[in-house]
């Protein structure tokens, strides 16, 4: 199993946008054999930091998805929502491992 952990850097003043784009999103990441842990949203602190989780069966089955996900009209519509809102500044995408007892 990997993680895949992404720290958006998002424009304060579109969080509605960026949450609109998010709810997008997951079900897309689950349409393609992932789960989704959920988007994190600015609260307390950092007004422009937005987090989101979500796992695969494996950094190979992530890479199927983000394959498929460029020829899927609903992920490309996805993609076009945050380019035309402009909601996302950066983001950057690191994968974990978990450790279980």
């Amino acid at each position: 199993m990997v993680t895949c952990y992404l720290k958006y850097i998002i424009d304060p003043y579109k969080v509605k946008e960026f949450e609109h784009y998010a709810k997008l999103w997951i079900p897309l990441v689950n349409k393609f054999g992932g789960q989704h842990l959920g988007y994190f949203l600015p609260s307390e602190g950092a007004n422009n930091v937005a987090l989101a989780l979500f796992t695969f069966e494996s950094l190979a089955s992530y890479e199927q998805y983000r394959e498929a996900s460029l020829q899927d009209s609903e992920c490309m519509a996805a993609f076009q929502y945050a380019e035309d809102t402009k909601c996302i500044v950066s983001y950057e995408r690191s994968f974990f491992r978990p450790v279980f007892d």
